[in-house]
C-alpha cells in the first residue's frame, strides 16, 4: 500500500499537519465514587443545550439521566426493551404494541403511557427543535389506551421504526405541557432542571465546564453503585486527553492517531469498534458547479483513500463506494473510484471545468475540528488542487455547521461541499434522512440537497419492503444508484476509540453512532478503591 507521502513531492504529512496547544480547562471537583469523563469530546457535544430532541449526537451521555422506550443492546445487534417491558409488532407491520414498565420519573412522579404519547407528540413536531420528526413521517396516530399500554399505528411500513425510537428520550408531561412547542427547543429546563428516568439525576450544570448527575436511589434497576458521574467539557480532544492521562478524568474518546499514548500501559484500557458513521464529501446540490456527475467522478478519482487511510488512520477505516461496507448489502461489481488523478484531469477537461469554475476557491465546511479531520481536510485538498481543484477548507462547531446547512434558505457559497459523517448502522435505513429527496432542509437533514429520483425510489423502496429477506437486496439497489450518480464523494468508515481507566468497573462503552443509546447499564459502574 501507497503511504500519503509518497503520492507526490508536493504533499508530505509534514506539510499537511498542524498543532495547536490548548490549555486544559480546570476540572470539576472530584469524590471518590465519583466518575469524571469526557463525555461529550469526540462526535457530537451538547454543551448548554441538553435538549434530546434536538440531539444528533451525545447520547452516551444524555441516556444517563434520559431513557428511550426501547435501546440497542451493548453490542448493536438488536433492539431491546428500556422503558418498554416488551413489545410486539404487528404482521402487517403497521400497528406497535408496547407494554411499559414500572418507573418513576426523578421527582417521584409515575411514567405512564400518557408521558409516552406527549413525548411521541413532541419527536413528531418540528416546532419544538425535534431533529426527528423527518423520521417519523409514517406514524398516523398514538394511542395510550392505558397508564400501561401504548400503540403506535403506521400509514406505511417503516423498517426504521425501531432504530429511530432508541432515539427517542421519554418526556415528562406534567414538566413541560405548559411550555409552548416553538420556546421547548432551547428553554432553561434542560440546562437547570430536566427529569428523566434513568440511573442518576441532573443536579447541576457549571456553564462551560461541566455537568453534575446524582445517583438515582429510587431506580428501578436497582441503587447506583456510583454516588456521582461528572461530564467535563474540553475545548478539544487533545486537551481531555491530557486530563485522562493526568487522573483527572477517566474515560473519553480519541482518534486512532492518539492510541501511541495509551497502548501497552495498564493503567488503560482502549476500546475500539466499528463507528457506523460513513464519512463523506456531500456535494451541495444547490450549486451549479457540482450539475455534471463527471465533475463528482473527478473528485473521487482525485482523493488517493487508501493513502489517507493508511498514512492518518493507520489502517483503522474502509473505504466505502457507496453509504455502506457491510459485506451482505454492497454489490459486488461497484465502481471502486481508485485513485487515478490523470483520469480525474480528463474528466474535468471533458465537462468543461475551467467554464465551470477553474480555480475559483470552493468552501469545504465541516463540523469535525479534531487535528486528525484538520489533517483530513488537508490532505484533501492538497489532492484536490493537484487536478485543478481549489477547496479551502473551513471548521466550525456543530451548531454553527447546523445553523448554515440546515437553513432553509441556505447561503450556498457558505458549503458548496460538506466534509461530514452520517450514521449508515446498525440501521440501513438510518441514511434515508441525508440522502431523501423528501428529507431535504427543513424538513430533513439532507444537507446536501440532493434531488435524485432513483435514489429516492430506492431509498422509499428498501424502507417500506416487509420482507425481511429481501430487503438487504433493496439497500444494495440504494448503494449501486449512490456508486453510479454520486450524490455524495464517499470516502470511507473508520473505527472508532475510547480509553478507559483500568480503575473503572463494569464500565460499558460502545462506539456507536452518535453515542447510542444502547444498553450501558451506568448504574453498575464503578470505581477500585
Amino acid at each position: 500500500m501507497k503511504r500519503l507521502a509518497k503520492l507526490s513531492s508536493a504533499i508530505t504529512l509534514a506539510a499537511l499537519v498542524a498543532t495547536t496547544a490548548i490549555p486544559v480547562l480546570t476540572a470539576a471537583p472530584a469524590q471518590a465514587a465519583t466518575l469524571s469523563g469526557g463525555f461529550d469530546v469526540g462526535p457530537g457535544g451538547f454543551q448548554g443545550n441538553f435538549n434530546p430532541l434536538a440531539a444528533t449526537s451525545g447520547f452516551t451521555w444524555l441516556s444517563i439521566y434520559f431513557e428511550p422506550l426501547v435501546t440497542y443492546d451493548e453490542k448493536l445487534q438488536k433492539v431491546v426493551g428500556k422503558l418498554a417491558a416488551s413489545y410486539e409488532v404487528s404482521q402487517d407491520q403497521l400497528t406497535y404494541t408496547f407494554k411499559l414498565a414500572d418507573a418513576k420519573w426523578h421527582d417521584g412522579q409515575p411514567f405512564t403511557a400518557n408521558d409516552a404519547k406527549f413525548t411521541m407528540g413532541l419527536a413528531q413536531n418540528a416546532k419544538t427543535g425535534s431533529v426527528l420528526a423527518a423520521r417519523l413521517t409514517a406514524i398516523s396516530s398514538v394511542d395510550a389506551p392505558d397508564d400501561k399500554t401504548l400503540v403506535i399505528k403506521l400509514s406505511a411500513p417503516s423498517a426504521s421504526l425501531m432504530d429511530t425510537l432508541t432515539k427517542v428520550m421519554m418526556l415528562p408531561e406534567h414538566a413541560l405541557s405548559k411550555i409552548p412547542s416553538d420556546q421547548l427547543a432551547k428553554n432553561s429546563w434542560w440546562s437547570t432542571s430536566p427529569i428523566g428516568t434513568g440511573p442518576f439525576k441532573f443536579t447541576k450544570y457549571v456553564t462551560d465546564q461541566y455537568v453534575e448527575l446524582a445517583a438515582n436511589t429510587d431506580y428501578r434497576g436497582g441503587k447506583p453503585a456510583l454516588e456521582k458521574i461528572i461530564n467535563r467539557y474540553f475545548a478539544n480532544p487533545a486537551a481531555a486527553i491530557a486530563a485522562l492521562r493526568a487522573g483527572e478524568i477517566q474515560f473519553t474518546y480519541v482518534d486512532a492517531n492518539d492510541l501511541t499514548a495509551f497502548k501497552e500501559n495498564a493503567d488503560f484500557r482502549i476500546i475500539e469498534g466499528d463507528s457506523f458513521v460513513v464519512n463523506y464529501l456531500g456535494f451541495n446540490h444547490d450549486s451549479p458547479i457540482w450539475k455534471d456527475v463527471r465533475v463528482r467522478q473527478a473528485v473521487m478519482y482525485a482523493i488517493n483513500r487508501d493513502a489517507v487511510i493508511q498514512s492518518l488512520y493507520g489502517g483503522a477505516a474502509k473505504q466505502a463506494n457507496c453509504a455502506y461496507v457491510t459485506d451482505r448489502i454492497v454489490p459486488k461489481d461497484l465502481e471502486t473510484y481508485a485513485y487515478n488523478p490523470d483520469k480525474a484531469k480528463a474528466l474535468l477537461e471533458e465537462a468543461g471545468w475551467d467554464k465551470i469554475n477553474g480555480d475559483k476557491p470552493i468552501t469545504l465546511l465541516t463540523y469535525y475540528t479534531t487535528p486528525l479531520a484538520a489533517n483530513v481536510m488537508a490532505a484533501v485538498q492538497a489532492m484536490l488542487a493537484q487536478v485543478g481543484i481549489n477547496v479551502t477548507p473551513r471548521a466550525v462547531d456543530t451548531p454553527t455547521y447546523n445553523s448554515i446547512v440546515l437553513n432553509a434558505t441556505p447561503d450556498t457559497a457558505q458549503f458548496q461541499m460538506v466534509y461530514a459523517g452520517l450514521q449508515n448502522g446498525p440501521d440501513a435505513g438510518s441514511i434515508n434522512v441525508g440522502l431523501n429527496e423528501k428529507q431535504i432542509p427543513p424538513a430533513g437533514p439532507n444537507v446536501a440537497r440532493v434531488r435524485m429520483p432513483d435514489l429516492t425510489k430506492a431509498l422509499d423502496a428498501a424502507l417500506t419492503e416487509t420482507d425481511v429477506g429481501k430487503r438487504d437486496a433493496r439497500y444494495q439497489d440504494v448503494c449501486k444508484v449512490m456508486n453510479t450518480e454520486l450524490p455524495w464523494g464517499t470516502l470511507w468508515v473508520a473505527n472508532r476509540y475510547g480509553v478507559a481507566s483500568s480503575k473503572l468497573k463494569d464500565f460499558v462503552w460502545t462506539p456507536a453512532p452518535g453515542g447510542g443509546p444502547y444498553e450501558a447499564h451506568p448504574e453498575k459502574w464503578a470505581i477500585a478503591e
